[in-house]
Formats: C-alpha cells, sequence, structure tokens
C-alpha cells in the first residue's frame, strides 16, 4: 500500500468540477484507490462518494493506493493533484 497527503488548493475544492477529474483519473488506474478526510473515506472512483467527504479549499487528504502498480500510480496521481487540486 503506497499512501501521501496534499493539501486541497482549488478554490471550491472537492467539488463537481475537480471531483469530476479527480474521477475521470482514478478510473483509468488499476489501484484501488481511497481518500480520506475528516475522519471519513471515499472510493475515489465514485463521484458521489468523493463529495460527500465535503474536502474544503486549505484542508488535507490522505490518497491510499493498493494494488500491482500502485507505486508508478501514485506518482502519477500525486502530479495529478498538483496539476488539478
Amino acid at each position: 500500500m503506497e499512501t501521501f497527503q496534499y493539501t486541497i488548493t482549488d478554490e471550491v475544492g472537492l467539488h463537481a468540477r475537480p471531483a469530476g477529474l479527480l474521477v475521470k483519473q482514478a478510473k483509468q488506474m488499476g489501484s484501488v484507490i481511497t481518500l480520506q478526510a475528516k475522519g471519513k473515506s471515499a472510493d475515489a472512483k465514485k463521484i458521489i462518494a468523493v463529495m460527500a467527504l465535503g474536502v474544503k479549499r486549505g484542508e488535507t487528504v490522505t490518497v491510499s493506493l493498493e494494488g500491482p502498480q500502485e507505486q508508478e500510480e501514485k506518482e502519477e496521481l500525486s502530479r495529478f493533484f498538483a496539476e488539478n487540486l
């Protein structure tokens, strides 16, 4: 299992547009991807679950990846977060 933390910088947090981008990216990966924030967790491949976390700008999420290519996908997802969220 690989994990990393990221502090959301997008003005609206993980709302519809950024959450949609994240889900689209996560669905392209083979790993099981879980987001954790504010004591809750969500499957990163389900938009309603991601939005239900209610993550706002300045809040930190912990991203966990588990799968055969988790290390490579962690690097790719870390770049995605930095560029889009």
